[in-house]
């Protein structure tokens, strides 16, 4: 991939500005818990430097604010060894990424550094991680739909070029399998995936089992663990912002996947409580309120390319009203919820398309398109409504001519809605497949077919009569 020359000036002018002059340096004063004090060290917040230990350790840091006349940083490596006097060097104003298309295909972690074993990075440009911000008005309006190989996203609730996206669930509940689902069958043009604060052993399995060599080649892959200081994971997420924003300027639809948003949360709330800043909700502090903003903001289309940002927000409890998730929710355009009790019944991908929305959708898409959704929709609500009353036979047929078409249409919708890991479904087949489901919706109400693929309600059991439990757990699973 080739930068103009007026983009290569530009960049190159930018690392110019982030240069510190030499010889700005400090010595360490003191250490309390995370962070480390140092006395004469005159650069401004976000600098990275090292401290050089008497053993001849460099321990590479961050500096995240200043007490009276004193500069507070913290390590982002072992503290072990650190010592009141070793001296404290400035390196760089800020930190920054090489950025290229020799970044495709590769695993980095969250300080820009090669992990994967293929060798340096080659890139000739570094970006800083700190972007500026896009005016408003440059930002374009969102107009075309991303597919996303998901069938029940692509035809429920379709995302536009450009969208944010949140994938809202608790643990254990499918968001790495879906997340690896899109980054591997997207139509964008390359995805950039975030893994911050992962377990260390789920970095290996989400590239070899969910991503596969088939999405890392044209994918860049940032991953920075949960045993890592709390700078380099909230680093690691900006960084994955600053190379999506590359790709985005060489005029690119970029798909940027960041699992997840509420770990560089918490590590944003380790990074103020160390600094002293007072506790708010569940502890959160007022710094971590201001980062997910200025995070989540650099998605978005311009008029050289798009970042459609999907950001797993981890729901403790399942409670969305939690903070980091009720904050999320403000934020993004849509959001997407994986129901526990829809994986329990081996229902996959998870999606319950009741819980979720996407508000760029009447932008993306026709009104035939929408109007066929809200279909599915609708019979979906109608039968959640009723579900206890057709489990336990207390429901009778006859009632009402919608209610008897939501319990015949509930296998058809559920076979719809499920989807192989393996199975790629493009945006076309999507809509295509949608247009089925209401053809097949059609001839049930009229009473002349049965389904799509033959597909028939088992009969409710007769009223008055308890249902077998076997026959109830079947038709839960439906």
């Amino acid at each position: 991939m080739i930068m103009s020359g007026a983009d290569n000036f530009q960049e190159r002018l930018a690392a110019m500005e982030r240069v510190q002059p030499q010889g700005v340096e400090g010595r360490v004063a003191g250490l309390t818990g995370l962070t480390v004090e140092a006395c004469g060290l005159a650069a401004p917040a976000g600098a990275q430097g090292e401290i050089l230990t008497r053993g001849g350790r460099a321990v590479p840091a961050e500096i995240i604010g200043f007490r009276e006349d004193v500069s507070v940083l913290m390590p982002l490596g072992e503290m072990g060894g650190i010592a009141r006097g070793d001296r404290v060097r400035c390196l760089g104003l800020e930190a920054s990424v090489p950025v290229g298309g020799e970044l495709l295909g590769r695993v980095v972690n969250g300080r820009g550094e090669p992990i994967d074993g293929k060798g340096p990075l080659l890139c000739q440009v570094r970006r800083g991680v700190e972007s500026r911000r896009i005016e408003p008005l440059r930002r374009t309006r969102i107009d075309a739909p991303l597919g996303t190989g998901i069938r029940a996203i692509d035809a429920l609730c379709t995302c536009g070029r450009g969208q944010r996206m949140g994938i809202f669930s608790g643990p254990g509940v499918g968001k790495s399998i879906l997340l690896g689902m899109v980054s591997r069958y997207t139509s964008a043009d390359v995805s950039v995936i975030g893994l911050v604060g992962e377990r260390g052993r789920e970095v290996r399995e989400f590239l070899e089992k969910d991503l596969g060599p088939e999405g890392l080649s044209r994918s860049v892959v940032i991953a920075s663990t949960s045993d890592e200081p709390a700078p380099v994971r909230v680093q690691a997420a900006f960084l994955a912002a600053t190379v999506a924003e590359f790709f985005r300027d060489q005029g690119l639809d970029v798909l940027l996947l960041m699992d997840s948003i509420t770990r560089v949360a918490l590590a944003q709330r380790q990074i103020g409580l160390a600094m002293g800043e007072p506790p708010a909700t569940k502890g959160f502090t007022p710094s971590m309120y201001a980062l997910l903003p200025r995070l989540v903001e650099r998605a978005g289309k311009t008029e050289r390319g798009s970042i459609t940002g999907f950001y797993t927000v981890l729901v403790e409890g399942d409670d969305l009203s939690e903070p980091v998730a009720d904050t999320m929710r403000g934020l993004l355009d849509g959001h997407l919820w994986l129901a526990r009790n829809l994986a329990n019944r081996g229902h996959y991908p998870a999606i319950d398309i009741l819980e979720s929305i996407s508000r760029v959708m009447p932008d993306v898409t026709s009104e035939e398109h929408q109007r066929r959704a809200r279909q599915v929709v609708r019979l979906a609500a109608v039968y959640r409504d009723i579900e206890d009353l057709v489990n336990i036979g207390a429901y009778a047929p006859g009632t009402s001519a919608e209610l008897d078409l939501a319990v015949q249409a509930q296998p058809t919708i559920n076979e719809f809605l499920q989807q192989g890991i393996r199975e790629k479904v493009s945006f076309e087949q999507a809509v295509q497949a949608l247009k089925d489901l209401t053809e097949s919706l059609r001839l049930l109400e009229s009473g002349t077919g049965r389904g799509k693929a033959g597909v028939s309600a088992p009969a409710p059991a007769a009223k008055g009569r308890p249902m077998p439990l076997g026959l109830e757990r079947m038709m839960a699973g439906l």
